[in-house]
């Protein structure tokens, strides 16, 4: 047997100073992790104190990942209002000046709700589909005839509010975002 060989079936074996052809190996303790042929494992108590340990973790850590999504969620909804906004533009440039919600593109016929679906989503040329509200996850556009106001809150029964004839489009969701802004303000 050489001295770079290590035997030995003992539980615990201790190797003294070997000499190699590189040098001397230091003290090395080899233990056996089995005895009397179980598996050792961890006590009730250690894992209860890892168990403690990530929940406090989790303790500290989910508030702030609950804030960065509310304030994604806060600009998901004011891009899509963007692209709303500018969608609706666009279709009134060119269009005479006539925004979408109208039926049959006069203002005099009066405004329908399917209106501004068919003529801003359903060939896609002003946008692809309706954005959905993120807080609510619903994409439904509630129009308000020009003989009425915008109503004086969100219900958030919908996605978005949206008066054709003065082409205002509304977040209906109630409540106010991290700066203390009404949602329905956006």
């Amino acid at each position: 047997m050489s001295p770079d060989t290590i035997t030995g079936t003992a539980n615990c074996q201790y190797l003294g100073l070997l000499k190699s052809r590189r040098g001397l190996y230091a003290d090395i303790k080899v233990m056996d992790i089995r005895r009397d042929n179980k598996l050792k494992a961890f006590s009730i108590v250690e894992i209860l104190i890892v168990v403690a340990i990530l929940g406090i973790l989790a303790a500290i850590v989910f508030p702030q990942l609950h804030g960065q999504s509310q304030k994604a969620k806060e600009t998901a909804a004011k891009e899509n209002l963007r692209i709303l906004r500018n969608a609706i533009e666009t279709y009134a440039l060119e269009h005479n000046g006539i925004p979408p919600g109208y039926i049959d593109n006069n203002p005099d016929d009066g405004t329908a709700h399917p209106a501004i679906y068919f003529q801003m989503a359903n060939t896609g040329e002003y946008i692809s589909e309706m954005p959905d509200n993120p807080f609510n996850g619903s994409g439904d556009v509630v129009t308000i005839p020009d003989d009425q106001p915008l109503p004086a809150e969100a219900d958030g029964n919908t996605g978005w509010i949206y008066k054709p004839e003065t082409k205002e489009i509304r977040l209906n969701w109630p409540g106010t975002d991290s700066t203390g802004q009404k949602y329905f303000d956006y």
